[in-house]
Order: structure tokens, then sequence, then C-alpha cells
């Protein structure tokens, strides 16, 4: 996704020039904004499951406690936390844990950059506005360009997170019940 700023003059104000045209883009973006929506909400409840069973194996009431009112990005810190205790237990890393936890970190951002973007302040170009910094250079307001490609592009980031999520997992379970643990390596 490119990203542009502009400097922040006194009032928060947007330059859209072609309104027409902003809004046939939102249109064609809208969809690929609700499957981004849909596919992360899937790739949360993964994680809270996981999260869920590695504090309790009995039931997933204690884990929903515990959760219950945890933000995305921490529950990916507590997710990361659970696993380096079991890595360290274990002696062993599990391959690929590092580029997860990034990859999770990442789609997360990401989604966010989307959800909480001002979609009324998207310009012809896709280009909407995301938040307003502070940098050396004063007040500056962030653009973000969401095209169809870089849609897509977020959904079959999230996607594949998933699927590395479950591997991951599976390498776990292996470890944790016995069986081959040649998807990992030594601490």
């Amino acid at each position: 996704m490119k990203s542009k700023t502009t400097q922040f003059i006194q009032y928060l104000s947007h330059e859209i020039e072609d309104e027409q045209k902003a809004e046939a883009y939102l249109n064609e973006s809208l969809s690929l904004i609700g499957l981004v929506v849909m596919y992360f909400n899937g790739l949360e409840k993964s994680l809270d499951s996981l999260l869920c069973e590695t504090i309790s194996d009995r039931a997933d009431t204690l884990g929903l406690i515990m959760i219950q009112k945890l933000a995305y990005s921490a529950k990916v810190d507590l997710f990361k936390r659970f696993c380096d205790d079991f890595h360290n237990s274990c002696a062993i890393v599990i391959e690929g844990f590092g580029e997860l936890i990034a990859g999770l970190s990442e789609v997360g951002r990401l989604r966010n950059l989307v959800v909480h973007a001002d979609w009324e302040n998207t310009d012809h170009e896709g280009y909407t506005f995301v938040r307003l910094k502070a940098s050396a250079k004063g007040m500056e307001q962030e653009y973000v360009q969401f095209s169809s490609e870089s849609l897509e592009k977020l959904i079959l980031q999230i996607i594949k997170e998933q699927e590395k999520l479950y591997t991951y997992w599976e390498n776990h379970a292996k470890l944790l019940y016995g069986g081959n643990n040649s998807a990992s390596t030594n601490v």
C-alpha cells in the first residue's frame, strides 16, 4: 500500500478533486474492505481458540475470561509469550515461529489501517485519510492508497497467516504429545 503525507495547516481538511471518481473507487473497493474484515475476524477467532486451548484444554471458559477484553495485538503478544515459554521448556523453537508472530502483527496493523480509515475522505486515486501524525516537519496528514490490488493482497496475506498459525500449532502439538519434531530447531 502506497502512502503520502500533506502538511497540516490550521484545519484538518482534505482535497478531493473529483468526488464522482472517488465514489466510484469506493464502490469498487467496498466488497474487498468487507472481505478484509471477514477474514481478519476469522484469523482473530482462530488465535482466540489457540489461546484458550493453551490456557486450559478442559474448557474455553478460563481462556475466554482472560482474553475477553484484550485487543488483537495484546492477544498476539500473549500467544508469543506462551509459545516462548513452551520453546524454552522444550529447548526447541518451532521453525517459522518468528515469521508467524511478525506476520500476525503486520496483518493486524494493516487491518487497522483499513477499518479505521476515514473512507469519506478518499480521493479519485484511492488515497484515504488514515491519521494525523507529528514529525520533525510538524503535523502531517497521512493518506494510504487502498487499491483493489493492495486490498486483495492483504486478504491473501491474512489467509496465509491463518494457515501458518495452524501449521505452527500442528507442529506444537507434535512436540507436546510426542512425534516428529523435524519442523523445529534447537534453542
